[in-house]
């Protein structure tokens, strides 16, 4: 089992509250992804959950059982770091089974564990190597194993990810969503990768100062975010936004469109504007328009063959259905 319930924690450093009183229940089984900004509260939000950080207030439950006052080892959670943490001078299979060797468990249970870890993680030829043999992407899999052979109710990664370069980020990722399928185990992830979190999520909590803005799952959250800062902060590239005249024919005070959402042509449409920065990512390019009247470009996804040019003028049109309508305090409307 790992179903966690945080009920109205807070936590202060000081006289300063980085995280207001805040609930949330995360079921067993879920993929959970905390993602925000740098300094959102996302990484501290972990450790309490965690036990490397005191709670100021309220209650954390895990499997029905208060765990506030638990120390981390009795939690039944396992963490992996950004930093894989492991001993230079030990082999994988030590690496692995090191936290079994500390709670001084029966070393044929010990093997059949480690053996087990590194089946899943396609680590069995590699048992006898040292970390500095290993590749990134393999050490942090060791750091994975390590975890894996605790058999944890729940467990908690803090951008696991960010050390390793962008092709290794993308297997990494397709390999923890595999583990994730074949465990069952709950996960909690954190990134500011908002790509991480669309790919990875079963649901993602969006972070901002401490407060959770919206809860949902990746589709939830891109179709229908709750207010502006979580239209602006899921999607990739960002979802392009319009105050004034444009806004007042919506009866909005900001709309939002979708980059993937805009119709360009070189002909005719709603919107005239100019090509400046173009993004050429082979099967797609990001233009970057400037429309007539506006001081900030707007950023429009089309297809990587349009023959556009810096300095040309294209024509947008906005699908309307896809209009996003928030009202003066940053609200969606529905």
């Amino acid at each position: 089992m790992g179903q966690i319930s945080l009920k109205q924690i807070t936590k202060s450093f000081g006289d300063v509250q980085v995280i207001p009183p805040l609930d949330l229940e995360i079921k067993d089984g879920e993929f959970v992804v905390f993602v925000g900004p740098s300094g959102c509260g996302k990484s501290t939000l972990l450790r309490l959950i965690a036990g490397l950080e005191d709670v100021t207030s309220g209650v954390i439950d895990i499997d029905g059982a208060d765990a506030t006052a638990l120390p981390p080892a009795k939690r039944r959670l396992a963490m992996v770091f950004q930093s894989y943490a492991l001993y230079p001078h030990m082999s994988v299979r030590k690496n692995i089974a090191f936290p079994l060797r500390m709670a001084k468990m029966d070393k044929a249970e010990q093997d059949r564990r480690v053996t087990a870890a590194a089946s899943v993680l396609n680590l069995t030829d590699y048992l006898d190597r040292r970390p500095g043999q290993l590749s990134g992407g393999q050490r942090q899999r060791v750091a994975i194993g390590r975890a894996i052979v605790r058999e944890p109710a729940a467990f908690l990664f803090d951008e696991p990810l960010s050390n390793l370069d962008a092709a290794l980020r993308v297997n990494m990722r397709l390999e923890i969503s595999e583990l994730h399928q074949n465990l069952k185990t709950t996960m909690i992830y954190v990134t500011h990768d908002q790509v991480e979190a669309m790919t990875m999520a079963d649901k993602i909590v969006v972070l901002q100062s401490g407060v959770i803005e919206q809860v949902g799952s990746p589709l939830e959250l891109y179709h229908t975010p709750r207010n502006k800062f979580v239209a602006g902060f899921i999607g990739s590239p960002k979802m392009n936004f319009m105050t004034g005249a444009e806004a007042a024919k919506h009866d909005a005070a900001t709309i939002g469109i979708r980059p993937e959402h805009i119709t360009t042509s070189t002909t005719d449409g709603l919107w005239k504007g100019v090509v400046g920065v173009s993004e050429h990512l082979g099967s797609d390019t990001f233009l970057h328009v400037t429309l007539e009247g506006a001081s900030e470009p707007i950023t429009v996804r089309v297809d990587g063959e349009l023959p556009v040019h810096h300095g040309d003028t294209v024509f947008l049109t906005p699908d309307e259905s896809k209009i996003h309508r928030f009202d003066a305090n940053d609200l969606r409307i529905a």
